[in-house]
């Protein structure tokens, strides 16, 4: 494929990455590997690389998946520590990034706002603004690949309560969290019981005078170690890059086994997650009240406590949990709808995230917006009807990377497909426009709930449907033939339309 670079344009790419998070980086290593001939870039809105875990600053910030299968397949995680914090994360991903020449290609301050895809020149034009200077640029690009993720970094969920103005203390959301927050002696009342929360919470617990955390609703939460015996006793006895895989595939297998224990026989996994949260927690204490969700595990994402530090800040004393609704805030702290009043001089809102699909950018198609939940994920990957356009969203049961590898392998392939077929051009094309369509999150979760309606579909079987099964994506994207009846191949210098070929050629 020529890299030509369009009339007007600044910059021309084989393929322009947005986003410089633990997903940008893998596409681009995949990439780079795979088509070392190709040019390309990654656009990276904020001033450094490392996407969640350079954003994020709050006390105890760490992966809720172990590194090992978070990590990527062609780098091993060597840190002892499985749970790891994200500094180390940080470290990884850039590490990452300067062995394998990534880091040169990551334009910082590059926001995109907008790509027009242009089917006479089969390319992208992406409008994009330099946000340390003001400046608007224009890149093109034959392909654009979304790896920005889902969510909003600029901008976290925190709910309207009753009396905000009144509230002498401090209040704080984690995505903004001060630099030098002193909470040494105090009082903090942590409102949310996601993932957040419950790292937020012991964390704070060894400094601060007393935390709460206040739930409306309580969580699944599961203890487990925060190292990985067997993979460190592997380490040991075996090469390095060997101990990493097999580690790699026996956690993949007990994420996938967990996962289906607990959707199969949902009452046998409450209970077994309600004897291992009580087994931690002091004789007495009352579980059904605070640790008894009232939905199934894992219909919304099972929160891990590394080393069970949440359950040993209870029982220290240091760290307590309320579940109740706030009715208003006060002059010294929260009011609940008991009648309760909880002191506090920071109030921390661990209550959520915005999601932005796909960066937020506006697409739009030989000069047709793109109305997104008017569209289709085709194998989790490309929309319908939009031409060249790659995303990556990992799973919501298991490790994000472990998605994100085996999409950008088959976006590889992909690519030597339609070089060996001479086409410029690939677009899914639903076969049936009245297929029948669910939500692409299929999940449980408020801030997925809440944006439903900006989001594309997905559709109930292959190549429609966002798998969140590992063994069936490695069939689907590493293993099947690119190749499909629901995928239209042209080329933009050609005058007709190249349907897929059926010589049963593989990408």
């Amino acid at each position: 494929m020529s890299t030509q670079r369009a009339a007007g344009s600044s910059e021309h790419f084989d393929v322009l990455i947005v986003g410089a998070g633990v997903s940008g980086i893998g596409a681009a290593y995949y990439l780079q590997k795979e088509h070392p001939s190709k040019s390309y870039a990654i656009l990276e809105a904020r001033g450094a690389a490392g996407g969640t875990w350079e954003l994020f600053r709050y006390p105890g910030i760490r992966s809720d998946s172990d590194l090992h299968t978070f990590g990527y397949a062609f780098k091993p995680w060597e840190s002892p520590k499985s749970i790891a914090d994200a500094d180390a994360i940080l470290a990884y991903l850039r590490e990452t990034a300067a062995e394998n020449g990534i880091d040169r290609q990551i334009r910082l301050h590059h926001k995109v706002h907008r790509a027009a895809w242009s089917s006479r020149d089969a390319c992208w034009s992406v409008d994009v603004e330099r946000t340390d200077t003001g400046e608007r640029i224009e890149v093109t690009c034959r392909w654009l690949f979304g790896a920005a993720g889902y969510y909003r970094y600029d901008e976290g969920y925190t709910p309207r309560f009753e009396g905000t103005h009144r509230f002498g203390g401090q209040i704080v959301h984690p995505q903004h969290w001060p630099k030098g927050l002193d909470y040494a002696g105090k009082r903090v009342i942590v409102i949310g019981s996601g993932a957040t929360a419950v790292t937020i919470v012991p964390a704070m617990a060894g400094k601060a005078a007393h935390v709460t955390m206040l739930q409306r609703t309580p969580t699944y939460i599961m203890p487990l170690p925060s190292e990985d015996a067997i993979a460190n006793l592997l380490r040991r006895l075996l090469p390095r890059k060997w101990a990493y895989a097999l580690t790699r595939r026996k956690n993949i297998a007990v994420q996938r086994l967990f996962w289906r224990f607990c959707r199969r026989y949902p009452k046998l996994a409450r209970r077994l997650i309600r004897y291992l949260n009580a087994r931690q927690l002091p004789r007495g204490y009352p579980v059904d009240e605070h640790f008894n969700p009232p939905y199934e595990p894992w219909d919304q994402r099972l929160c891990m406590v590394p080393d069970a530090d949440l359950f040993k800040a209870i029982g220290q004393g240091s760290a307590s949990v309320v579940t109740d609704k706030i009715e208003a805030f006060t002059e010294r702290g929260l009011k609940l709808e008991s009648g309760r009043e909880l002191e506090a001089d920071i109030v921390v809102t661990a209550t959520g995230l915005n999601l932005l699909p796909f960066g937020g950018i506006a697409l739009a198609v030989d000069g047709v917006p793109v109305h997104l939940p008017g569209k289709v994920a085709f194998k989790g990957m490309m929309l319908d009807g939009v031409p060249n356009y790659a995303f990556a969203i990992g799973y919501t049961n298991s490790s994000w990377t472990l998605k994100v590898g085996l999409l950008c392998e088959h976006f590889c392939r992909l690519l030597a497909y339609m070089d060996a077929h001479g086409y410029t051009i690939c677009c899914p094309e639903r076969s049936e426009p009245a297929m029948p369509t669910r939500p692409l999150l299929d999940f449980g979760a408020g801030y997925v709930r809440r944006s439903l309606s900006e989001l594309p579909l997905q559709g109930t079987q292959a190549p429609w449907l966002m798998s969140m099964d590992y063994y069936s994506d490695m069939k689907l994207l590493k293993e099947d033939s690119v190749e499909d009846s629901n995928l239209r191949f042209s080329s933009h210098d050609r005058e007709e339309a190249a349907p897929t070929a059926k010589s049963g050629a593989e990408g």
